[in-house]
């Protein structure tokens, strides 16, 4: 296993008139190599969640184990750790300051102790697997658009080579098709490099169709742990958490309620279409 959360709690503000439980008895295993999503509404507890497993914050109680090591240990190496454990916030112009793009990626493998002739192959190898087009290399970040620079961020921690990769809303304020290209491009990553991703959104669509294990955050608890499937079988208790399950989710519902013989479970849009046409091939046919 890679992480592992024991009883975290995390408490903003303590004793004070401020206080604000943000984690509650957080108990989580995140294996090698998995695809997991993380989603809650807004003040749910999943961006303090995921800055616990690099270390960025450190619990009020409770304990984190990273390859059967505490985190928290007075000698243990964070600085190695945030190096394997890599965190793309959701605004990547945060993380964007060199004057081009390649600089701007070699700064985390050079900070690492690589040379820039080997800095520059890490970059150019971590740019080519976010879909970056080598022409705007020498570009500055900061006169790309916001869908390349989602890719610089994520290249530049890619650099690094990490075995996790943390992505916090990384298709916020994209387009459909920039948002479907991000996301094809970090599964194609996935399956590249077989690193651990973590995945924080709150499109129910974009979780549905790329994760493996989805964890749902409210009110600082972590209230399911489970596939996408079973965990959206749940749509009602999500609606009261102010979450809502993929519209497929509520058609697929709908078309029950009208009498034809469909799988309420379907997640996705090809799930969807198979399970209709073969509802209707049997016989099945909904209410006018």
């Amino acid at each position: 296993m890679s992480i592992e959360l024991k009883n975290v709690t995390y408490t903003y503000s303590p004793e004070t008139a401020y206080e604000i439980h943000a984690l509650k008895n957080i108990n989580l295993v995140i294996p090698d190599g998995q695809f997991m999503g993380i989603i809650g509404h807004t003040g749910s507890g999943k961006s303090t969640l995921i800055q616990h497993f690099n270390a960025l914050i450190r619990p009020t109680s409770g304990t984190i184990l990273y390859n059967g090591e505490d985190i928290w240990e007075e000698k243990y190496d964070r600085r190695k750790l945030r190096s394997e454990v890599g965190l793309v916030f959701q605004y990547p112009e945060h993380q964007l300051f060199e004057s081009d793009v390649l600089s701007d990626v070699c700064f985390g493998p050079m900070n690492q102790g690589l040379s820039r002739e080997e800095a520059e192959k890490e970059a150019r190898k971590a740019l080519a697997h976010v879909g970056f087009k080598e022409e705007y290399f020498s570009k500055s970040p900061f006169e790309l658009s916001g869908g390349q620079k989602k890719r610089v961020a994520i290249a530049g921690v890619l650099a690094m080579n990490p075995k996790i990769l943390i992505l916090d809303e990384p298709t916020a304020g994209l387009d459909p098709k920039g948002r479907d290209d991000i996301l094809d491009q970090i599964q194609l990553l996935h399956k590249m490099r077989g690193i651990t991703i973590i995945l924080v959104s709150h499109s129910m669509e974009d979780i549905a169709k790329y994760v493996e294990r989805l964890v749902v955050m409210n009110h600082g608890e972590a209230v399911f742990d489970d596939t996408p499937r079973k965990v959206f079988s749940h749509y009602q208790e999500l609606e009261k958490m102010g979450l809502a399950a993929p519209q497929i989710t509520y058609i697929m519902h709908a078309l029950k309620e009208k009498g034809l013989d469909v799988d309420v479970n379907a997640i996705t849009v090809e799930e969807a279409k198979d399970s209709i046409l073969k509802a209707l091939k049997k016989g099945g046919k909904a209410d006018d």
